[in-house]
């Protein structure tokens, strides 16, 4: 019983040991901030992965998988798919609406070109349409001005059919981030910097894309005009900034890819001059996403997808007059979404593991610190600790006062640098952005007010001949008036920049198992450091003890 009264009076009788608490929070809320970060960095490359491709992707590039829609009803009769989609994946120029005048700003953008509702059907493509009528969920958080509050309902179901529903035209959805209309508001959402300019809705773009021929040659580039329907925003910057996404018909057509008769270049012309027709080519497409079924994993559905290829290519070799045989499956790559994001999400995978190693040292930082203190409680206490060995202590009772010391120590520590962690990763995003803005004129303010009111207090010490106190204010008003001057000329620094790095927000989740490991590092190392004072108190000889001093 002695242990636990005596542990508990050092560690609230004096200063220090709430030194060493703060030291081993400090520690354990930078392990943790930095990893959880890192981690949230991960799950949302793998999370964004799953839902902007699916589970499995099958392509050939370039020339395309003819027959396409075959080898999808072969998909779709697998039990562990849910749904199979055709696109095509291409690169082409996009003449924007805008300036005023004739010269228009063309972008770069990578084209996707979709089937609509088997494409919603694989990645939840309704959730990324940005332009659509709030959810209650939406609307109890957006802001009053909010520019979606304006938005009429159905536009949602016309934008998932990139149908315009004035003209009736195929339309195209554009990222976010295409256009130099939007701009992010602090609370992550959007608004067009000015209404006449917000693209969904009476505004074009004129696509051009340049198809290549089975023989590698570039084709005569087309181009087509296409009414914007709507914007999408995934929550990665790349994508957002580039992507464009048109009908799959539309797609197959500008890159040559749709079904077209086939002639004889070889042989004699017919009575018109022309080259006889031998048949018809098939339309392509350069990749098939496919949705696992519910309860199946992307590596199970994998195996399937390439037994259902070799069937679907076995069968289209084997009829008579078929004028294109898809390829075999080794020129086809089969990827699960994983594999498909590998050289992204293996190097972070292995940065985040070898963030968790450098940081362990701060272990030994937090057992250096507990040992320091104690060593020096244990010299001061040196007396008491001859009184309780003389009275019968034990030196495994002495032994044990100073580790539950160092426990306690490690366990206060750890939950109040899990709670330090929590406050700043949770609120990362708001912090980033107060960075990203000059410093209120308050906050430097208040720092010199009370700057000067540390420095009076360190004049008041000195002429009552206070040496300690001087001097502790002292660095103190040194101190805030350094950070009140930072304050003062700190102008708006934007850390994460969303047009330089992959994703637009900064993860906000704590990684628990992170948070689990780095309490128990804290703890046993705070328990270690104490344990070579421990053991120093309990080989204490009492007689020597009762003489000292």
């Amino acid at each position: 019983m002695y242990q636990a009264l005596l542990a508990n009076r050092y560690l609230t009788s004096r200063i220090i040991p709430l030194i060493a608490v703060a030291a081993v929070a400090l520690c354990v809320a930078l392990v943790i901030i930095v990893v959880s970060v890192m981690t949230g960095f991960l799950d949302m490359l793998k999370s964004s992965g799953k839902t902007l491709m699916g589970d499995v992707i099958v392509g050939y590039p370039v020339r395309g998988i003819p027959h396409y829609e075959r080898l999808i009803d072969e998909i779709n009769g697998l039990s562990t798919a849910a749904v199979a989609s055709p696109l095509i994946d291409s690169y082409g120029l996009l003449r924007m609406p805008y300036p005023e005048g004739d010269d228009k700003e063309v972008v770069t953008v990578q084209v996707w070109g979709i089937q609509p509702e088997s494409f919603a059907g694989v990645t939840g493509m309704a959730d990324s349409i940005y332009w659509k009528e709030l959810s209650e969920q939406e609307a109890a958080t957006a802001r009053d001005d909010d520019f979606r509050r304006r938005i009429k309902p159905g536009m949602l179901g016309d934008s998932l059919t990139l149908t315009d529903p004035v003209t009736g035209r195929r339309g195209a959805l554009m990222g976010i981030h295409v256009s130099i209309v939007n701009d992010r508001q602090q609370d992550g959402s959007y608004e067009p910097k000015f209404d006449h300019w917000w693209l969904p809705g009476g505004h074009e773009v004129t696509l051009t894309l340049v198809p290549i021929s089975s023989k590698g040659s570039i084709s005569e580039p087309r181009d087509r005009t296409f009414p914007i329907i709507n914007e999408f925003h995934t929550g990665v910057y790349q994508i957002d900034k580039s992507r464009i996404m048109i009908p799959l018909e539309d797609a197959q057509h500008l890159l040559r890819l749709e079904e077209a008769i086939k002639y004889d270049t070889s042989g004699e012309l017919d009575e018109n001059g022309r080259p006889p027709v031998i048949g018809t080519s098939p339309a392509r497409a350069t990749k098939i996403l496919v949705r696992a079924a519910d309860g199946v994993t992307p590596d199970e559905l994998l195996a399937d997808v390439r037994m259902a290829y070799e069937r679907f290519w076995m069968k289209v070799a084997a009829e008579d007059g078929v004028m294109e045989v898809p390829p075999s499956r080794e020129l086809v790559t089969m990827l699960t979404w994983e594999q498909q994001l590998r050289d992204l999400i293996g190097p972070v995978e292995k940065e985040r593991e070898l963030m968790r190693i450098l940081f362990s040292i701060i272990y030994l930082v937090c057992a250096g610190l507990v040992l320091s203190i104690f060593w020096a409680i244990v010299y001061e206490k040196t007396r008491d600790i001859g009184i309780l060995r003389s009275v019968g202590a034990s030196r495994l009772g002495i032994l044990w006062i100073f580790l539950r010391y160092g426990m306690v120590i490690g366990i206060l520590g750890s939950i109040l640098g899990v709670g330090l962690a929590y406050l700043v990763v949770s609120n990362i995003n708001e912090i980033h952005d107060a960075i990203g803005q000059d410093a209120p004129t308050w906050s430097w303010v208040a720092m010199y007010s009370f700057g000067l009111a540390a420095a009076i207090g360190m004049l008041v010490s000195i002429t009552r001949s206070r040496v300690l106190y001087a001097i502790i204010l002292g660095l103190v008003a040194i101190s805030l008036g350094g950070v009140a001057f930072a304050l003062q000329q700190h102008v708006g620094t934007v850390i994460w920049d969303p047009a330089v790095y992959y994703f637009s927000t900064l993860p906000s989740q704590l990684d628990f198992f992170t948070v689990i490991i780095t309490m128990i590092g804290a703890i046993v190392f705070s328990i270690l450091g104490a344990a070579v004072p421990a053991a120093k108190a309990a080989d204490t000889d009492p007689v020597k003890a009762l003489r000292y001093e």
